[in-house]
């Protein structure tokens, strides 16, 4: 599960790391924490990306937002939900059977235990578990809520020209590891309005195109959070009841219009908690396409969980046609 390098690539070992020539990167592995007697500390998704090396190894109690998808199994918080996010597997033989680069199949079983750094991580079978399985995988992609027990492992400590991580593990090598050893709670999905998908939509594009670029941030979950709590504080209350004017706004604020009426928006598309429009504006070749969403965990920020706003979650500008799709 271990993103490796290929085996032509040339290290040089030096006072506890490695260089990576290839990449132009420097390597550094961590020391071993000392696990508390008094069992799994509980701890936020936030606490454990701060300080990584402080918990590696140990086994914790994390609560939190998992993510799952195409090259996507991730545990986040929006209160801090900055690349990389842990990855996580399961422990035992039960294999997550998520596609991600590189060498990993999408099988859902293993021959024995997952070991990790000579770890052996065990995994609770139960009903828990089982939900928790369901809820990830219903969907091409898909939030869920849930309080897990794993074994961490902060990887190493990956420095390149623009930025310096913790890493070594899921997809690329993308991440710090949280090995699943029990699902303690799963939240269910019960709504019929909220949207549980993981990942905005993208522009469709027809054999013409030239390709798109993404006007906001994607992954940046906290703007939705504040959009909430505008909508909740009355500020921007047309959030509740009037997507369109949410997907008109945002695309004027992004585009830096300073009349949002001159975006003339036509719905193309609509699944439970999510919209997607288009514009091309009159005499251009260019068309924007956005999308918007009543998120499913906004429900956990909004004062009435039942009342939640719509968001802005995808922009995307093109010089060619094309509908949305998953």
């Amino acid at each position: 599960m271990k993103c490796r390098l290929p085996a032509l690539l040339i290290f040089l070992v030096f006072a506890g790391g490695v260089v990576d020539h290839a990449f132009k990167r420097t390597v550094v592995r961590p020391a071993e924490a000392v696990q508390s007697p008094e069992g799994p500390p509980s701890i936020s998704v936030c606490q454990l990306k701060s300080d990584p090396v402080a918990y590696n190894h140990r086994l914790v109690e994390v609560t939190g937002f998992v993510s799952h998808g195409f090259e996507n199994f991730h545990i986040f918080d929006p209160a801090c939900d900055s690349w990389p996010n842990p990855w996580l597997e399961y422990g035992g033989t039960t294999a997550s059977g998520t596609m991600y680069c590189c060498g990993v199949t999408t099988e859902r079983t293993r021959p024995q235990p997952l070991v990790v750094e000579g770890i052996t991580i065990d995994l609770v079978d139960d009903a828990r578990l089982k939900e928790f399985d369901k809820l990830i995988l219903r969907r091409p992609d898909s939030v869920v809520h849930a309080t897990i027990v794993g074994r961490f492992f902060a990887g190493e400590m990956i420095t390149t020209e623009v930025r310096s991580f913790w890493g070594g593990y899921g997809h690329m090598g993308c991440c710090p590891l949280l090995a699943i050893q029990q699902i303690v709670a799963v939240d269910p999905h019960e709504s019929n309005e909220l949207d549980y998908g993981a990942e905005a939509d993208q522009p469709e594009l027809d054999k013409e195109c030239t390709g798109y670029e993404i006007l906001n941030e994607l992954f940046n979950r906290n703007l939705s959070v504040k959009a909430q709590e505008r909508a909740d504080l009355g500020q921007e209350e047309w959030a509740f009841s009037d997507p369109q004017r949410v997907a008109t706004e945002g695309l004027a604020q992004l585009l830096k219009l300073n009349d949002p009426s001159t975006i003339e928006l036509k719905q193309t598309s609509q699944t439970q908690g999510r919209i997607i429009y288009w514009w091309r504006p009159e005499g251009k070749t260019t068309r924007y396409m956005v999308e918007v969403s009543r998120p499913y965990l906004l429900s956990f920020y909004a004062k009435d969980p039942k009342r939640v706003a719509w968001v802005l979650i995808g922009a995307y500008e093109t010089s060619c046609g094309g509908r949305g799709r998953k």
